[in-house]
């Protein structure tokens, strides 16, 4: 997935056109979807998607990032999960296959069609164009462990961290804290019997 800017490689017409549809995504987005602009660079588009209810995506955050070529609108761009997903259309690279992004693609599409494909996606997987062959097997063939393999995906990578301030604070103040020192001393009274012990055997 290049990172390189593709500025100016399209036209200002083309420019101006992606970012107003952009800025117009940013004030009123899809529900569900929320885009970043980059004021910068108007070709990096990048936005989240809350994973459908009902879906092994669900309560999940996705975040995506689309990819004009040289072309663009004439050819379709490309598009990419930053998040880890497991998902028959989407590559170990992130990469999205969708036929909106392929032999549907129309250069009258815009960038909100785009998004909401590739949420429609989320809830409609397509094993048929698979990028990823083992999440499409088990979709046709074996869904609980699809499912149950995608959930753990976006437990472990679309959820975000919880606060881990107070359990940090929690672990110092145990291991500084009146339990702690009762530990210490403890261990001071152990080892003054272990000492006695060995003098009591060298006497013998």
């Amino acid at each position: 997935m290049s990172n390189i800017s593709n500025v100016e490689n399209l036209s200002p017409q083309i420019i101006r056109q992606v970012a107003k549809e952009v800025s117009g995504l940013c004030r009123n987005p899809p529900e569900g979807i929320k885009i970043f602009m980059n004021d910068e660079d108007v070709t990096d588009i990048q936005a989240t998607i809350d994973g459908p209810a009902d879906t092994p995506y669900a309560g999940g955050t996705f975040r995506m990032k689309l990819v004009l070529g040289n072309n663009f609108p004439s050819e379709p761009p490309k598009a990419f999960f930053l998040t880890k997903i497991f998902h028959p259309n989407v590559s170990s690279n992130g990469e999205i296959c969708v036929n909106t992004l392929k032999k549907d693609w129309k250069p009258e599409s815009g960038i909100k069609h785009i998004l909401l494909t590739v949420k429609c996606l989320l809830i409609v997987p397509n094993p048929e164009s698979a990028l990823n062959a083992e999440a499409g097997k088990l979709l046709l063939e074996q869904y609980e462990d699809y499912s149950l393999r995608a959930k753990m995906f976006t437990e472990i990578h679309a959820k975000p961290l919880r606060a881990t301030e107070d359990n940090c604070s929690t672990e110092d103040k145990s291991s500084e804290g009146p339990l702690a020192k009762k530990h210490a001393g403890d261990k001071k009274v152990v080892d003054k019997k272990k000492r006695d012990k060995k003098k009591t055997l060298k006497r013998l």
